[in-house]
């Protein structure tokens, strides 16, 4: 078992190890700080879980979403780490599923933002998280899964009720002469 160490400017940490027995017990609590929105919480406790078992697709899953649940908010390198974990998920569905839903709520970051344009952003995010629950859905084995259906629905509801478009081609030559 390997300990991680965390250093700040005045003080060092050595983390403490969970055990293996817990970790069913850890991932319950990650999934209930998630729906309590707290995101952070989750995300430690996952991280604490993957320091013991690296490959538990329960404890990724559950990080690749508190990550996102701080979109916005959080370290500008989220959505890479996120996407990483995605990659790394074992099956193709899941693999394709979450990517959209890391797409699907950076739209929601940039449908969010005041920055000019950040509309014409939030339309292309929604697009590419629709094209990915598509493909999704095209594996989905299990007829009784809607969740790439329920998540594309929502996307084109929000492109619709937004009025979100298309960003405008840009017209030839310079703007100024």
């Amino acid at each position: 078992m390997s300990t991680t160490t965390l250093t700040s400017d005045k003080k060092e940490f050595r983390l403490k190890p969970i055990s293996k027995e817990g970790i069913d017990s850890a991932i319950s609590k990650a999934e209930h700080y998630r729906l309590l929105n707290q995101p952070r919480l989750a995300e430690s406790i996952c991280l604490d879980v993957l320091e013991v078992d690296s490959k538990n697709q329960k404890a990724n899953i559950i990080l690749l979403l508190a990550l996102s649940d701080q979109f916005g908010q959080s370290h500008p390198s989220a959505p890479t780490h996120a996407q990483m974990i995605a990659d790394s998920l074992q099956d193709e569905y899941s693999r394709w599923y979450y990517t959209a839903i890391i797409h699907e709520r950076q739209g929601n970051v940039a449908l969010a933002s005041s920055v000019p344009g950040s509309d014409f952003d939030a339309y292309e995010w929604y697009m590419e998280a629709m094209e990915l629950y598509e493909k999704a859905d095209a594996l989905n084995k299990d007829s009784k899964n809607d969740d790439p259906s329920l998540r594309w629905n929502t996307c084109a509801r929000i492109i619709m009720s937004s009025n979100l478009h298309k960003r405008p081609r840009e017209e030839e030559g310079p703007i100024f002469e």
